[in-house]
């Protein structure tokens, strides 16, 4: 486990905030010196702390107006069940998050989509045939009025 100290935390927040913000501009807003800013940042990706900058993409103008939260439960929970699940989801480019939960089902995905259509043929000829799948649950997101996502 890293430790990680206030100074840190600050550089986390504002990386998560801006990580194409240029090592100055970090500098100069957590108040530490350019080279002492970017040493830590450098340990903080070489510890794993920090495992990548990405881009964060607008589903909407990318033409995928819809979005849902879908639940799925399996009808057996053996270790080759899950697996060949999380295969087929693997290979499904509108699941862009796929998470293995507790509760009541075991996996939580993020599914994005062009509108309804489009993700009623994939719920219905791509999930809804896999012969793992036991129980299906749709959450259509209406919006994001918080999305901290990168």
């Amino acid at each position: 486990m890293t430790k990680i100290d206030s100074t840190d935390q600050k550089i986390l927040r504002e990386l998560t905030r801006d990580g194409r913000q240029s090592n100055l501009d970090l500098a100069a807003r957590i108040g530490l010196s350019p080279s002492a800013t970017l040493r830590r940042v450098q340990e903080l990706e070489r510890q794993g702390v920090i495992k990548g900058y990405r881009a964060v993409l607008d589903p909407s103008a990318m033409g995928l107006g819809f979005i849902a939260y879908v639940s799925v439960g399996l009808n057996s929970h053996t270790k080759e069940s899950q697996e060949a699940f999380e295969r087929a989801v693997a290979r499904a480019p509108q699941v862009t998050e796929c998470h293995n939960v507790t509760g009541t089902v075991e996996y939580l995905l993020r599914v994005e989509a062009a509108d309804l259509s489009a993700y009623k043929h994939w719920h219905t000829d791509v999930l809804g045939v896999l012969p793992q799948v036991r129980s299906i649950t749709t959450f259509v997101v209406m919006g994001s009025p918080k999305d901290q996502r990168a």
